[in-house]
């Protein structure tokens, strides 16, 4: 609770505390000991009360009650720390209140009160205590006629008295309020680095969420890129290759020598892919859940494994040779290309292939490709399909989807869609340099 007047906060709100504490007292603890503190106060008062009525002509139980009254104040010195010290400098004269004055002090220094209310009432303390006992002192010494050293003697006893009651609580309360305050901010460093790592660690959880179905996504793109292509024609010749066994057979030999080729390139890329799906030390993806440590298919391409553009006529003539009516044209002088790039063209290219085998079966295809200053071009176009039975070849809608990741990653643009004369057209562009 914040006590009044910027004071220490020790406790809670009225009615309760943290701890089993009531009103301002923040623990059970804090209560007894300042009840106990207030019933010393409070005994000494009243035997000093005593004196106080016998000096002054009033009723004995006057005082005591005075006394009483005054030194019960100490249970309210978390409270209101400044009024209990105001009360001790009162009663100073009366020459009562030594615990009281002695608390108070140490109290109100712990506070959070102002450094500068704390140096008045101490001053004033101090001030008012010299002034008590040097009358006292002076009294006593004119009474029993000492010498002058004696007089001497009796001053710096006083003002030894003064110091003595009033620095020693008021350095120990400095003391004690700034190491609390100290903790205090230490804890609440601590419980906001707590916060900011759990939060960091919730962000990380995400980011390697995020991360693992990147990559899962990644690899799910690169199978599709490797092995659909391959295996529709490997379908598509299949199918021929069941009509003209018994009308042309060398032709069947020949399709078949090129299904062979096919299925081993395609195993041969299939194994590529399989071989980066591990770990350095051999151990399975699946096994490090939380940091990525797959090294995708696009990188060990860029190594020199994948495909280029230099292999684009292979690639259309084996579309030629699965009854595609294909043809390829280069614009602009070729040049090599980082490695991404060619990768990304080709892929382009050999998807959109892939998908004219699927949908529009004998349909004639145009492939182009423009190397530019800053960049390379590529269309893939078709016209209607001319009336072939399809291969029934399954699709999934992720090639587009696959080849637009790829364009985009690269920070190229990506489009594809119907022609109005019919057929579908794939146009990308890619920066030449990365």
């Amino acid at each position: 609770m914040t006590m009044t007047g910027g004071t220490e906060q020790e406790g809670a709100p009225s009615g309760g505390a943290p701890g089993g504490g009531r009103w301002w007292w923040a623990r059970r603890r804090s209560l007894a000991l300042d009840a106990s503190l207030a019933v010393v106060s409070a005994l000494e008062c009243a035997a000093e009360g005593v004196s106080f009525a016998r000096g002054s002509g009033i009723p004995l139980a006057l005082g005591v009650a005075f006394g009483l009254l005054v030194g019960a104040t100490l249970l309210v010195r978390r409270r209101w720390p400044i009024a209990v010290v105001l009360i001790a400098l009162a009663v100073t004269p009366a020459q009562m209140g030594l615990v009281l004055g002695v608390v108070s002090l140490y109290t109100l220094a712990a506070s959070d009160v102002p450094r500068r209310i704390i140096s008045a009432l101490a001053t004033m303390t101090a001030a008012g205590t010299l002034i008590v006992a040097f009358v006292q002192m002076h009294h006593d010494v004119v009474r029993h006629g000492s010498s002058e050293a004696a007089k001497w003697a009796a001053v710096a006893i006083t003002v030894l008295v003064a110091v003595g009651l009033t620095a020693p609580p008021v350095l120990l309360g400095l003391y004690v309020g700034a190491r609390r305050r100290l903790v205090e901010t230490l804890r609440e460093r601590a419980d906001g680095l707590e916060r900011e790592l759990s939060l960091l660690a919730e962000k990380a959880g995400e980011r390697a969420e995020r991360a693992r179905i990147e990559e899962r996504t990644r690899i799910a793109r690169e199978m599709h890129d490797v092995v659909a292509h391959r295996v529709s024609l490997m379908v598509v010749h299949a199918s021929a290759l069941r009509s003209v066994v018994r009308e042309d057979p060398e032709r069947a030999v020949g399709s078949a020598e090129l299904l062979g080729d096919m299925g081993r390139q395609a195993l041969n890329e299939l194994r590529q892919m399989l071989g980066v799906l591990r770990t350095e030390s051999g151990a399975a993806v699946s096994q490090r859940p939380v940091e990525p440590v797959v090294r995708p298919v696009a990188a060990v391409e860029a190594d020199g494994d994948g495909p280029c553009l230099a292999q684009l006529g292979v690639l259309v003539e084996q579309s030629r040779a699965a009854g595609m009516a294909v043809s390829l044209s280069e614009e602009g002088d070729r040049r090599p290309l980082s490695r991404p790039v060619e990768q990304t063209a080709y892929r382009v290219v050999q998807e959109a292939l892939t998908n004219v085998h699927k949908h529009a079966p004998g349909a004639s295809t145009l492939v182009r490709v423009a190397y530019r200053a800053q960049e390379i071009a590529v269309l893939v176009e078709n016209g209607p399909p001319d009336g072939q039975p399809s291969a029934r070849l399954p699709s999934g809608g992720n090639g587009l989807v696959g080849m637009k990741e790829r364009v985009s990653a690269l920070g190229g643009g990506f489009v594809a869609g119907p022609r109005p004369s019919g057929g579908f057209r794939v146009s990308a562009v890619i920066p030449a340099r990365l």
